[in-house]
């Protein structure tokens, strides 16, 4: 079956499932390493209102949707091959990887890593103003706005701050 199939079957499968207990699919992937099948569903509490970061997950959390996940996998047998479920947070340095992760993470401090260095830098970690027509939106430490054309990053995510 295509890879890009069984995530669709996923995340049908789970839709009603977080509706009712009041999850978000962050992300899905079903993937081989080495010899390796892996099917990873990254999963976030659904924020109580619009706008709002998303509550914590715990490990309650990922074992509550896994096994749900396997038992519904199990009925419908969509896989062929052998696989390794896998249920986890996307972590405090989370990926932004969607709009409206750009959104919902507005005003957040993110590291940005780029695919070609602007002004002699390939790494920046600045405040997150925004992702619009197609640029990214940052204003660094000294407060000057940086704006760079999204192709050209190929990597935003969450700074962690101790």
């Amino acid at each position: 079956m295509l890879k890009k199939k069984i995530t669709e079957i996923v995340e049908e499968l789970l839709a009603p499932f977080f509706k009712e207990e009041g999850y978000e699919l962050y992300r899905l992937e079903y993937v081989k390493e080495a010899k390796e099948w892996y099917l990873r569903v990254y999963i976030e509490r659904a924020p109580e209102e619009p706008g709002q970061w998303p509550g914590n997950v715990s490990t309650d959390d990922c074992e509550k949707v896994s096994r749900y996940l396997s038992t519904k996998m199990d009925e419908l047998d969509p896989i062929e091959q052998n696989y390794y479920l896998e249920v986890s947070s996307p972590g405090m340095d989370r990926p932004l990887l969607r709009e409206q992760d750009f959104v919902r993470y507005r005003g957040e401090l993110v590291d940005v890593k780029l695919y070609e260095s602007i002004n002699g830098r390939k790494t920046f970690t600045a405040r997150l103003l925004g992702l619009e027509d197609g640029l990214l939106k940052l204003e660094d430490e000294k407060g000057d706005r940086l704006e760079i054309p999204k192709e050209k990053v190929s990597l935003t995510r969450l700074s962690v701050v101790f």
